[in-house]
Formats: structure tokens, sequence, C-alpha cells
């Protein structure tokens, strides 16, 4: 007996244990247990595993991702949510959640703001102010898709308006009715009051004098405002940064349209003839014949002209930066960029500008700065735009007309082409507007006059002075 038991002793020893595979004396081997069964929110879908599909996320899976990939599982609502940091304003790093409706939704729209973040787009944050998104909208994703005056104009509307007004609220929490009662407390404050122009003047006014004199914001900067602030939540929204565009449920109303006094065809040649001795008299003569606008005339280069063939290319604008000097951009909108046709008495001028433009450099000699503009200054240099305005209102003074801007002038060729019966599509291809219901828009009062006009014709031929009431009845539909 004392031997078997040895035995037994020196074998449990040298053995090793396995308890597992060779249950011991007395005992029932384990039986192998059945897997758990499946939560509801567990349960495989369809296209799960080796093959594709919306898979779960596990262990495993959150392995195969590398460091800085982010994480992506499946919330208690079914959606799936993916998480990881990104490059934030102040060059700091914050976690980031985004959602879907899919695991491969929600990944994607990770892997897009870490890709934006490691490029050195900083990404914002809900929780952070309305200042703060803001700026980071100005400096990462408006100035890449402004023109560079209007990046400045927006700069200025949001660092004098906005910022001050409602920079400290958080962009998350931000509702439309703080939107409504800031823009209700701006359109009746005195900008004097608010920007400190009492305290620049030489002698005290308004507020300083204790007598505010009022003065409000326009309608036109009023609406510009609210349309900056629009754009920057727009791009909130599409960021999921906030679920919708509070600033768009605000109504602000529509502005009352600047009215528009162009030169009548008399005034038009008073004009003219007053220019006639100018070294600019073939810009005016083109301007007042073609409706291009000052920076598509300033922008022209000989090379866009084809005096043997009378058309003129449209290809650019030269416009004043803001923050100094002079630029070439592409015109306005792709509809500007077009060919026109030349008047024959355009074309008589343009070829007697060159000729003068030759003696003009022969005299400046070595002083002359080739730009190959058409219109130049006596030095070969582009002409400023504000140089070109202030020679238009000296020569309107000169001509004894009344004061109107450059534009006016695009406006007066536009007035007149209508009254001449020319159709609306071949004003709209010559002005170089986008939509003909820009142009249907724009002189919609001249169109009222023309059909006035052709009322009475047709009163007159039927041979009746009496074309009715004045005004429509009540319960008439005018269309």
């Amino acid at each position: 007996m004392r031997s078997r038991r040895s035995l037994r002793q020196r074998q449990h020893v040298c053995q090793p244990h396995q308890i597992d595979q060779q249950p011991q004396f007395g005992r029932r081997p384990a039986q192998p247990q059945p897997p758990a069964a499946r939560s509801a929110g567990d349960q495989r879908q369809p296209g799960d595993g080796l093959h594709g599909g919306e898979a779960r996320d596990t262990p495993a899976s959150r392995r195969v991702r590398a460091n800085g990939d982010g994480t992506v599982y499946q919330r208690k609502d079914s959606r799936w949510e993916a998480a990881g940091y990104v490059l934030a304003p102040g060059n700091t790093r914050k976690r980031i959640r985004v959602y879907g409706t899919t695991r491969k939704e929600a990944l994607a729209k990770l892997t897009e703001k870490i890709a934006n973040s490691n490029r050195g787009l900083p990404v914002p944050s809900a929780q952070g102010s309305v200042a703060a998104y803001l700026t980071y909208w100005l400096e990462n994703v408006a100035v890449h898709h402004l023109r560079e005056n209007t990046h400045t104009r927006y700069t200025t509307c949001i660092n004098r308006y906005l910022i001050p007004g409602l920079g400290k609220k958080k962009l998350a929490k931000l509702t439309a009715k703080d939107v409504r009662t800031w823009l209700n407390q701006l359109r009746a404050t005195c900008q004097c009051c608010t920007r400190g122009l009492d305290a620049r003047r030489d002698q005290p006014r308004c507020c300083a004098a204790d007598q505010c004199c009022h003065k409000l914001l326009s309608p036109l900067t009023f609406t510009y405002i609210h349309s900056v602030l629009k754009s920057a939540l727009k791009h909130a929204v599409r960021e999921e940064e906030i679920p919708h565009n509070v600033a768009r449920n605000v109504r602000t109303g529509t502005p009352r349209p600047r009215r528009i006094e162009p030169l009548t065809a008399e005034e038009a040649r008073q004009f003219l003839t007053a220019a006639q001795g100018h070294r600019l008299h073939a810009l005016f003569e083109l301007a007042r014949h073609t409706g291009l606008r000052k920076g598509e005339l300033l922008g022209l280069h000989w090379e866009d002209l084809d005096l043997d063939a009378g058309t003129a290319a449209i290809r650019r604008t030269l416009q004043r930066k803001a923050a100094g000097g002079l630029t070439t951009l592409p015109t306005k909108t792709r509809a500007s960029e077009r060919r026109i046709a030349l008047p024959t008495r355009c074309v008589q001028s343009l070829k007697h500008h060159h000729e003068q433009q030759r003696h003009e450099r022969a005299t400046a000699d070595t002083a002359w700065q080739h730009s190959g503009h058409v219109f130049t200054t006596a030095q070969g240099r582009p002409i400023d735009p504000t140089n070109l305005t202030r020679t238009f209102i000296a020569l309107l003074r000169m001509a004894g007309l009344r004061r109107i801007r450059f534009h006016d002038l695009r406006h007066s060729t536009a007035t007149l082409l209508l009254e001449q019966r020319v159709e609306l599509v071949v004003i709209k291809e010559l002005l170089g507007h986008a939509h003909i219901g820009v142009t249907a828009t724009v002189y919609a009062h001249v169109r009222l006059r023309l059909q006035r006009q052709a009322i009475d014709t047709l009163g007159n031929a039927l041979g009746s002075t009496d074309d009715g009431p004045e005004d429509p009845p009540a319960a008439a539909v005018v269309r």
C-alpha cells in the first residue's frame, strides 16, 4: 500500500497539472459551457464578420486602429459614435465626437476632421464662445473663398458689431431669441455713442453734448450684418458644431433698394462733350456705350481688344486692396467674363487713345512703366479706381450735371437700351449679369414706364383718351 501511494505522489509531482484534461478521482469531468446568449444590442447583424458589414466595436477591432485614429462604437440609441483628438483654436488639442447612422459614416466624419487637423486647420468647439468660432471661421474658412476686399468687410463687420454684441455667448447655447434681441438693440442704438465717435471730434457733439443725434445703422448695413452671421452659422451647421442655424430663423426685413438716377440721353451727351478734351475721353465713351463696370474698364489690356473686328474680351477687373495698392482679379462672376461688340464710335476713340498713349510713352521715356493696360496714368501705371472717381465727379461739375456714382453710367446704358426696345436678354449679356432675373429686377421701374407708354399707344390707336382708372379696384388681382 505504501509503495503504491508513493508512486502516485511521485507521478503527481513530476507530471504537469492537467486538471482540465484529466479529472481527479471521485470527480466528474467538467462539461463545456454553451456560449452566453447575446443581448438585444449585441445581436450580430447581417454581413458581420470577415466579409464586411457594420461590425460592433470590440477590443480586437480597437487594436486594429492606430494611435491617434480615434475610437468608434455603437450607442444604446443604435447610432454610431466616433471620438478622437484634433487641433483646436489657440494651438491646443481637444477631444471631439461625431455621430452617424452607420459605423462607416461616423468613422468617415472623424477621419475627415482628423485629416483637417493634421493639415493645421483647427476644429472649433461648440462649447466655445461665438467670438472664438467667428474668429476661426474668418481665419480658416472665409479667407479661402472670399475676395480680399470682401473678407476685409466681413472682418470689420464681425469685429465692430458681432463680437461685441454676441461674442461672449456659448455657440452651443445661442438661440434665435438671443439673435433677435441683439438685432433689435442694434437697430435702435446710436452709432456715435457706441463707437466713440464723439471723443474724436474737436467740438463735442451728440452724446458728448447730451444731445444724441440718433445716427442709426442704414437698413442695408443692418441686413449685411445679419447676412454675415447667417453665413458663419451655416458653416457651423455643416461642420456639425450646432444642430441648426438660429440666425436663419430671424427675419430682418428686406431693405429698400437704392434709388437709381441714371443720366438721360441729353445729359449723357452733355457729359461726353465736357470730357471731349480729357485724356481719358475714350474710357468715358466706352463706359457710356457698353455699360462696363469701373474695374472692368481699368482692367482692360490692349491684347483684350480687337479693333479691326470691333470686339472686346472682358477677362479681369482692377481693384484697390483694403490694405493699400492695386490688384488684378478675375471678373465678378463667370457670366461677367464675356466678349462684347464695340460701337464704331468707341473703336475710333480707342484708336485715337492708342496713338495718344504712344506719344505719352515717348515723352515719359525711361519713366514709363509698361503695364499693358489700355487706360493708364501719364507714366504708364494702372489708374487707381478712387482717382477715376474724382475725375468723373470733376467732369460732372464741369458739365453742370447733378452728382451721381460712376456705376450710374452703367445704369444709364441699360435704361436707354430698354427705352429703345432692346430685348432684355441682349442687355443681360452686354452687362454680364449672372441671371436675366437680375436684369429684370434692377430695371423693373423702366419696364413699368414702358408698359405705361405701350398702354397709352394702344389707347391712342383705339381712339380713346381714357385708359380706365389709374388704380385697379381693390378686388382685382394684378399679375
